[in-house]
C-alpha cells in the first residue's frame, strides 16, 4: 500500500503521515532525506526527531539512491520528504541532472519491499513566479515526480491548512 501526502509548507503533512502509521504493528522506518546544511536545517531535523520520539520509528538517513535500500517486507516506511530527495539527487557535485526516473525507480523498489509506504512531498510551482533556470528545473522535476507518484499511489491526500483532503483512494487503516 502506498500513500502520497502533499500540500504547502507547514500544513500538517508530517503529522498526518506519522498518524497514518501510528497503529502499524511491524517495524517502522523513517526515511530522512534532509541533509543537515546550516542551522535552519539542523533545527528542523531536531524538531522532527523530537516529534517522532516515542513513536517507534527507526530513522534511516538516506539522502540519495533509494534503490540501494533493502528493508523487511512486513515493515512500513515514512519517506520525508520528496522535495529534499529531488534536490539532493538533482544538485550533486557532478552537475545538475533530471532525477525523476532514478527517484521513481527507487520508490517502486521500496514499494515492492514493504507493507506500507507513506511519502510526504511538497506542492511547488503554483505561485506563478519565474525563478532562475536551476530552480525552474527543480520545480519541473519535482512536479513530474509528484504526478507519477500520484498515479502509483493507492491513496493520495492533500493537506490544506491542516485538513486532509482525500484526492484518490481512502484513508488507510
Amino acid at each position: 500500500m502506498m500513500t502520497l501526502i502533499t500540500g504547502g509548507s507547514k500544513c500538517g503533512k508530517s503529522a498526518l503521515a506519522e498518524q497514518l502509521l501510528a497503529d502499524f504493528s511491524g517495524k517502522k522506518y523513517y526515511l530522512a532525506t534532509m541533509m543537515p546544511f546550516g542551522e535552519e536545517a539542523e533545527a528542523a531535523i531536531r524538531r522532527h526527531q523530537e516529534i517522532r520520539k516515542n513513536k517507534y520509528f527507526q530513522t534511516i538517513e538516506k539522502y540519495t539512491n533509494l534503490q540501494e535500500l533493502v528493508l523487511p517486507q512486513d515493515s512500513a516506511v515514512l519517506l520525508e520528504c520528496m522535495g529534499n530527495l529531488c534536490a539532493n539527487e538533482m544538485f550533486q557535485e557532478h552537475g545538475i541532472f533530471n532525477p525523476a526516473e532514478k527517484i521513481l525507480n527507487g520508490v517502486v523498489h521500496l514499494r515492492n519491499q514493504v507493507s506500507e509506504l507513506v511519502i510526504v512531498t511538497n506542492q511547488v510551482g503554483s505561485d506563478g513566479i519565474v525563478y532562475p533556470t536551476e530552480t525552474m528545473q527543480y520545480i519541473r522535476a519535482l512536479g513530474k515526480i509528484n504526478q507519477k507518484l500520484a498515479e502509483l499511489a493507492d491513496t493520495m491526500i492533500e493537506c490544506v491548512y491542516g485538513i486532509p483532503v482525500i484526492r484518490k483512494g481512502g484513508i488507510p487503516c
